[in-house]
Parts: structure tokens; sequence; C-alpha cells
């Protein structure tokens, strides 16, 4: 051991060093305070432009609720089986690839529920359904008001009444949007853009339709002071037109359309579901039937907000963080400590050659005379004196005490009976004192010993083992 401190020593010293190294070196990204101008729409954030108040409130609710941190292919597998609704709140950090919205509008028209609250959404996320195409204006561009300070976010804003009652404005009578929202803009396609797109209806549409609006030339339309904006839905089929639930005085606030067996909703305000506008209002209520219309599990997109699964819990726990790089460096010195032992750098020493003498060859010797001269009862004598004296001591009483004594108290202790040990002694001292015993009997004597002894917890000395390892 002495000879090996230092090397130990040493080691403990590097690896301090390079502990106090990556610590110094480590520098923590400063969390950045939340605005409208870069939000954070992750409902791990709870910040005011965060969702975590809403995710927590669902799933305290009793809402099937999670955080999706798959790539969207997943939802056409055995993972997304039970995804219903999938939410996207604001502008995403990681970009969302071409290929990627197939994915979720093909997701959608297999019957999904797609959630879109955001002031600009991705263009390619908004199929036009049938004859109709869906967009959204945002007016206010000079975004400097505090998202944590309500009053500047719905300065000059007046609270807003559902446009007709439908399942996603259900017991909803006020709601309050911020100064900040986006108008949501539907319209009719040009005969020009018609010509020039052709009829674009997904499979399960032309399933439902058939690959025609007959069903719907006669559907009744209800205007606004914007145009129209409803087209009732007939009975042969569902209108391919947005449906308006909420609008301000310039345009719809909140529309939703299908889209296959599917149904896409757009929300043009992500402060409404947001932790800062969450409370005001109806916002809640609002928020609460978007999202569970529908029997289903609600997942939010959390792998486009940067928090993507990670394959490995041990790396996920710790990334970030300064443990990785220590963990790596530390591995590098055993590699190069291994590499360096099996390396020689000095001249051949000889081998060291072992005593094979075995410390039992006496016992081993002795075991063989007692056999050749049937002295059975030596034999038995070598091993019954350490049994009773090791049975003695765990009885709790003197070595000389009688038998039937140390039985009794060893029964208390135990679950062997006392007339069987008692017996069994009684059988060893007879067997020393000169009782005719073969050698078959002295062994299964000797046995039943090693039994007790093994059934009581009674173990050798060490110095025993010690021996009997050396011979083995």
């Amino acid at each position: 051991m002495r000879q090996h401190l230092g090397i130990i020593l040493t080691i403990v010293l590097a690896i301090g060093i390079l502990v106090a190294i990556n610590s110094a070196a480590y520098v923590t990204e400063e969390k950045q305070k939340d605005s409208e101008l870069a939000p954070n729409r992750s409902t791990y954030n709870s910040g005011a432009t965060g969702t975590r108040a809403l995710h927590d409130f669902l799933n305290e609710s009793g809402y099937p609720v999670m955080r999706w941190r798959e790539p969207p292919a997943k939802l056409l597998g055995n993972s997304g089986d039970k995804v219903r609704t999938f939410v996207i709140v604001g502008r995403p950090r990681v970009s969302i690839e071409e290929e990627e919205a197939q994915t979720l509008l093909l997701w959608v028209e297999r019957g999904g529920r797609l959630v879109i609250i955001d002031r600009r959404p991705d263009e390619q996320l908004l199929p036009r359904s049938g004859e109709w195409k869906v967009t959204t204006e945002f007016f206010d561009f000079g975004i400097s008001a505090d998202p944590a300070q309500v009053d500047q976010m719905t300065e000059g804003v007046k609270p807003l009444e559902p446009s007709q009652p439908t399942l996603l404005t259900q017991d909803v009578e006020l709601v309050m949007p911020s100064r900040y929202f986006a108008a949501v803009k539907f319209f009719e396609l040009s005969k020009e853009e018609k010509e020039k797109t052709g009829p674009k209806i997904s499979a399960n549409e032309q399933q439902d339709h058939g690959n025609s609006n007959e069903d719907f030339e006669d559907s009744p339309t209800v205007n606004s002071g914007n145009g129209p904006t409803v087209i009732a839905a007939t009975s042969a089929g569902v209108s391919p037109a947005p449906v308006v639930h909420l609008s301000t005085s310039k345009a719809p606030l909140l529309v939703d359309y299908p889209h296959g067996k599917g149904r896409i909703v757009l929300l043009g305000d992500p402060y409404i579901v947001a932790n800062g506008g969450i409370g005001l209002k109806d916002n809640l209520r609002l928020t609460t039937n978007i999202l569970a219309v529908s029997e289903g599990l609600v997942a939010f997109d959390e792998f486009h907000q940067g928090h993507r699964a990670s394959h490995n819990p041990f790396v996920g726990y710790f990334e970030g963080t300064p443990v990785l790089a220590i963990c790596g460096q530390i591995g590098f010195l055993i590699l190069l400590m291994l590499w360096t032992r099996g390396r020689r750098f000095a001249r051949p020493l000889p081998l060291v050659q072992p005593d094979r003498r075995s410390s039992l060859e006496f016992v081993a010797s002795m075991a063989e005379l007692q056999q050749r001269a049937r002295a059975y009862d030596l034999a038995i004598e070598n091993i019954y004196s350490r049994t009773r004296r090791v049975l003695a001591r765990y009885a709790g009483v003197d070595y000389n005490s009688p038998r039937r004594v140390i039985a009794e108290r060893i029964a208390a202790r135990s679950t062997i009976k006392a007339h069987q040990l008692d017996t069994l002694m009684s059988q060893a001292e007879e067997a020393i004192n000169g009782g005719a015993i073969s050698e078959r009997q002295s062994i299964q004597l000797v046995k039943r010993l090693r039994e007790v002894e093994i059934t009581l917890g009674l173990r050798m000395r060490s110095r025993e083992v010690k021996q009997t390892a050396q011979n083995i």
C-alpha cells in the first residue's frame, strides 16, 4: 500500500485539478428576460411568455397532456396512436422542415387536430381547404411592451365576445387578447389561381366529398361586417370553409377548418395562452375548449422548442454541465494509466516463485494416517471439539456445560430442535469414547455436524478460511 501511495495521491491530485479547471472554465448561460420580441413559448418556461401554467393546469385537472419531444414522423407510428391534438404555440425555435410539415398534415388528414397559436404561423402548416386559403396578418410590428405587465400588453384593447356559440366558445363570455394580436384572413381563390393550382383536395377529402364541391353549392352563408365568415355544413358532408369562433373589429382571431378527416385550429394571439395572459377574463376557459374539445391525448410540441428527447438518460441529465467533460477526461487518464502499466520501461525481472507448499499438507497427512489406521474416533474428536466450542459460544454457556443445556439454549435461538441436537452430540461423544462406528457412519456424523454449523451461520475461523483457499 505504501509503495502505491504516491501513485494514488497523484491520481487524486490530477482529478482535482481537472475538476477545478472545468468548473472555472464552465460558463452558465445567462437567463434572458422574457420579451415578445424573442418569446419562449415552451411548456418548461415559467416566464411571462411561456406556457407552463397552462400545461400544469391541464395536467393537474386530469386532462391527458404530454410534452412531445420526438420528431413529427413519430406521430404516424405507435407512439402517436394516442395523440389526438397536437399543439404548436408561437414561432418554434427550431424551424419546421417541409418534410415535417407534410408529416403533420398527413397526420391531420387521418383524423388528428392541429392547433396553431401564433401571430405569424408557418405557411406550410396552413393548407388550403377546398377553394379557401387561410393566412394571417400582423398589424403592430413595434413590440415594446413587457409581457409580464398586463397593462402594457392590453393597452387600448377591449375584451372580445364570441362570434357565435360553438364548442370552442362554450361557457366563454369575454376573452382578453393582447394589443399585438394577428388577424386571421381567409378568402376564396381567384379563377386564375384555381386554374393555375388546380383542385388540391386530400385523399381523405376525395373519399368523403366525392372529388367535387356539389355538396356545398347550396350551403347557406353567414355574413358579418368583414364579408362571408361561415358556410354551414350540409347533410352530405362538412363545409371546407373556415369557421370563425372569435373575432375583433378588424378581422377574425380564432378559426378552424377541416383537413381530411381532421381539423386545423388557428389562434392569432399566443398571449391568450401564455403565462402572462392565461388568467385574464375567460382566456383559460377558451384555451381548455380548444385543446380538450375532443377526447384523447394533447401533445405540446417541445421538439421544435429545442427540447428534443435524449436517447441516453444519463447524458440528458448532465447535458449543459461540465460533468460530461470531467468524466471524459478521467476516462482518458484511466486508459493512459492502463496503457503505461502494460508497457515495460525497465530491465526485465525474474518472475516471483511462489511457495507451492500448502499449509494444509499436515492436515491431509494426518487425515490419511487416521483413515489407514481406522481411527475414526480421533477424526470425529478433532471435528467435534471445535463444533462443541462454537455451539457453546453460540448458546452463551461454558464449554463444559451439559449437552442438554447447550441444545436447549440453541433451540431457543434457532429452528433446530433440542432433541435432535442433543442426540447428535451424544452420538459424537459415544464415538469419541470408543463406541463402535464405521467409516460410512463417521462420514454421516461429520456431515450432520457441518449442517448444524451452516444452519446456525457459524463461519470458520479466518485462519481456516485462508488454509482452505490455499489448499484449493
